[in-house]
Order: structure tokens, then sequence, then C-alpha cells
């Protein structure tokens, strides 16, 4: 790429191989257990998820010449301990190795840390095991972009298709693509990477909103998030549903109006139906025309999500889920059998960017649309490098494609999204742009941070210290 062409731009160098004894041994591994009060305000609310405080277990990761990589993964307040201390069983793992030996085969690393011969057995790629996997393989990436001074997006997208792949465990997938195929694939799509950046860098990557449609708000702010977003270029809006039929009626009939028919309208049960009960309702709210149905039923039920694509299909509604699949496997099945439309990747959910990467390559050969889900802290600051991924090495376009977007927690990292026009910009900063501020680490900390001893202070939350324990049982 010319970058005489776009001075406002850094000038990034070509990659470089790792090498090792440059001080990349890896010396500590830091987790800390991080809360925000958004049940207060019903921000996040949706029919399954009614009281979410947003939350991530945040990973620091340091090296022995001082380099830093941060990652997180996302939770919804209880529960994020229990990720916390998945970290700490999974830290020696990575404590006391080279960072570069990492990098040079990333691939062989990734499944290391994911079949650990006990720790496996209480969750072999999936559950908090693997939610704990994506914030430590998210601080490395992290540590790697910083390493190579680029922005994560820009480190991925100038690798030499042999490079990136080496990234990819292709256990379990190769019925679907092979290592030799994705470099094939990589290959035939490079001559376009540079007409692809500059397009990015200019024009950025829709994006659509659920700030909009959360399903505790009232009438009233749903009305002036609506106006909002539509004066600020948004032509597409989530709605949360599942819960009551006339209320979702009521709330897609009202957005709709604010909105107009020319806009695009998502809408969201987060997993609260049976299948049968999902087509009846989306029967009913088919009127008011969707683009798609987000997790209808179980995310790990794969063919009850192809039965409800079936019986939408005629209705012009789209199924989209991912959000909370488990795994490139589960991932591998929905996308075989057409059981999704929209392919939801969560930057925190599967085990971070090296199995996200799979992900992409088999939705791309098997012509599914990659929209990732964005709902949460840190979430929007990582998927933008993933799709930009897309965008520039394997895709190549946004048509029918956007990002998730909710307007939560950014102003508590150090390089948050930029979004302008209703567009993702692509971040310059070198990183996964993954690392907290520290008054927010220090502030939002659970349950010892300043801002949460204020709240426990107020009322408003009760401080665990005091919360009444039954006392033990006599035999």
């Amino acid at each position: 790429m010319n970058y005489d062409e776009y001075p406002e731009f850094p000038r990034w160098e070509k990659n470089f191989t790792a090498r090792s004894g440059e001080g990349l041994t890896i010396r500590n591994l830091s987790v800390r257990d991080m809360r925000w009060p958004t049940s207060l305000g019903a921000h996040g609310s949706d029919a399954m998820h009614t009281d979410p405080d947003y939350s991530c277990a945040y990973v620091v990761i340091y090296t022995m010449n001082d380099n830093e990589g941060h990652g997180l993964t996302f939770t919804l307040g209880r529960g994020t301990d229990i990720v916390v201390q998945a970290v700490h069983a999974l830290s020696h793992l990575v404590v006391g190795q080279d960072a570069a030996d990492i990098f040079n085969d990333f691939g062989a690393f990734w499944r290391k840390l994911t079949s650990e011969t006990q720790l496996r057995w209480i969750g072999p790629e999936k559950g908090v095991m693997h939610l704990a996997t994506a914030a430590i393989v998210n601080a490395l990436w992290d540590l790697w972009a910083r390493i190579q001074h680029k922005p994560l997006w820009k480190l991925i997208a100038d690798m030499e298709p042999e490079q990136l792949v080496r990234c990819i465990d292709f256990r379990y997938i190769t019925d679907v693509i092979t290592p030799e195929e994705a470099v094939k694939i990589l290959r035939e799509r490079k001559p376009n990477r540079d007409r692809m950046e500059r397009e990015a860098l200019t024009r950025g990557y829709p994006a659509y909103t659920t700030q909009v449609g959360w399903l505790g708000y009232s009438n009233e702010t749903v009305t002036q998030l609506c106006h909002k977003y539509l004066s600020e270029g948004f032509t597409a809006f989530k709605l949360k549903v599942g819960q009551d039929l006339q209320d979702d009626k009521r709330r897609c009939k009202l957005v709709r109006s604010i909105i107009g028919d020319d806009k695009i309208l998502m809408v969201d049960a987060n997993q609260n139906w049976d299948v049968q009960e999902a087509i009846a309702w989306m029967k009913e709210l088919a009127v008011f025309k969707p683009l798609w149905i987000e997790e209808p039923t179980s995310p790990d039920d794969v063919l009850g999500h192809l039965a409800v694509s079936k019986a939408l299909a005629p209705l012009g509604i789209s199924v989209a889920t991912g959000e909370m699949c488990a795994n490139r496997v589960m991932f591998k099945q929905f996308l075989q059998s057409g059981a999704m439309q929209y392919c939801q990747i969560d930057s925190a959910r599967i085990g971070g960017v090296n199995e996200i990467l799979a992900v992409y390559l088999m939705a791309y050969k098997l012509g599914v649309k990659v929209c990732p889900h964005a709902g949460g802290v840190g979430l929007c600051e990582m998927v933008q490098h993933l799709q930009l991924f897309d965008y520039i090495c394997l895709s190549q376009t946004s048509e029918g494609r956007f990002i998730e977007y909710v307007d939560q927690q950014h102003e508590h990292f150090v390089n948050p999204v930029h979004v302008r026009n209703s567009h993702y910009m692509p971040p310059k900063a070198p990183g996964y742009s993954t690392e907290l501020r520290r008054e927010a680490a220090e502030g939002y900390e659970w349950p010892v941070g300043s801002e949460w001893q204020k709240l426990f202070a107020s009322g408003k939350f009760q401080d665990p210290k005091h919360v009444p324990t039954l006392p033990p049982t006599k035999h």
C-alpha cells in the first residue's frame, strides 16, 4: 500500500518474524475481575438476561523486557470470579514461555493451551475454560501486535497465507477446510488486499446498533435513541424480543414507525424459545419485516436452528446465531447444515483470535456472511479488527454485512472504537484495542474498586462482605 496517498495514517513496517532470546520471555500474567453496574439502567437487558452487570476477566501479560499484552473475555457479573480462577489454572502454560516461540507456531501453542490433559476434562474447548482461554489468547495477540507496532487487523492482513494458517488448529474441521485449502483461498484473495485496505481506511466498515433495543428500556428511551442513531447515519437497528408477544409487537411497531420501512430491523430472542415456539412467534412478527431472528433457541441446537431457518425462509426472515457457540466444531455444523444465514462470531466466546480465524475461513468457503456480535465490554473494540481482516483478506465486501455497535463502556479503554457516520473507522494504535485505562481498572475491579465502594455505601449494591451466610450444618 502506498501511504503517501494517506499521510494521516501511520507507515506500518512490514512483518518481521519474532526472534527468541530478545527479552520476550513471559514473566507474569495477571487477571482481574472487572464489573460495571449496568443493571441499574437496564442496559444490556434481554429475554434471558434481565439484569446484567457488564463485566470481563481482564488479563495482562508481561515480558522480561516490559512489553505488555492486554486481553479480556466478556461476562455478565456473577461468575466472572470463576473465569478468573480458570485463567489462573491455565497460567502455568503461559508464564515462562518465550512469546517469540509462541508466535512462530501459534497454532501448536493454541492446541497445547486447549488440550492440557487434566483441565480439558472440565471443558474441552467450551464453557468456562474456553472463556479463560480466549482472555489469555487475546492478550497474546495484543502483545504480538504491540511488538510489531501495528493494530491487530494490520498485523493479520500483512501476514503471508502460510504464516496466518500456521496460527490455526485445524483439528476437527479438515472435513470442511484443510490448511492447504486455506492457503489457496488467501493466496487467491491477496491481489486485492491493498485496494480493500485503502477502502477500509477511507470509508470504514458499516455498523448496526442494538442500543435502541434493550428489553428493559421505556418507550421514551427507545424513541429518543432511535432518533439519535438515525441522526448519526445508522440504517440498521436491532430489538430484543422474546418475553411477551404483544409487547414485542408494540415495540416493533414503535421502532418501525420511527425508522421507516426503508431501514433494516433485526430481532434477537437470546435463546428464550423452544423450536416450534420460535417459529410461531416469528410468524407473528413477520409483518414488521425483520431481516433476521437472532438466537431463536438453544445455542447448541443445530437441528433446531435448521428447522427455524426452513420455516421462516418463505417469510424472508433469516437466522443469525453464534455469540454463544462453544467452538469451531459447533460453528462447522451450523455452517455445513444451513442452520445459520448470518454467522455471529464473538471475540471473547470461542478460544480467541486463532479459533475465530478458522470460523471466518469456513464461513467464506461455505458462503455464509459473518456479522460479529459486539454487545459487551470490549467486544466492539476487538471485533472491528477481526471484521477488517475479513474485508481485506477474505470476503472483500461489506455488502449485507455489519458489525454490531453498542455505545457502552468505550470510555474506559485507552483506544476506544471510533464510529463515524455509522461506520467503524479502522484503529491506528498498535494492539488489539483491549487495554483498560488505569482509572477504570482501579475503579471497577470487583469488589474492591473505588466505584464499587461508592455503590456499596449508597446502598444500590450489597457489599459481598456483608452477605449473610447460613451457619454450618450440625451432625
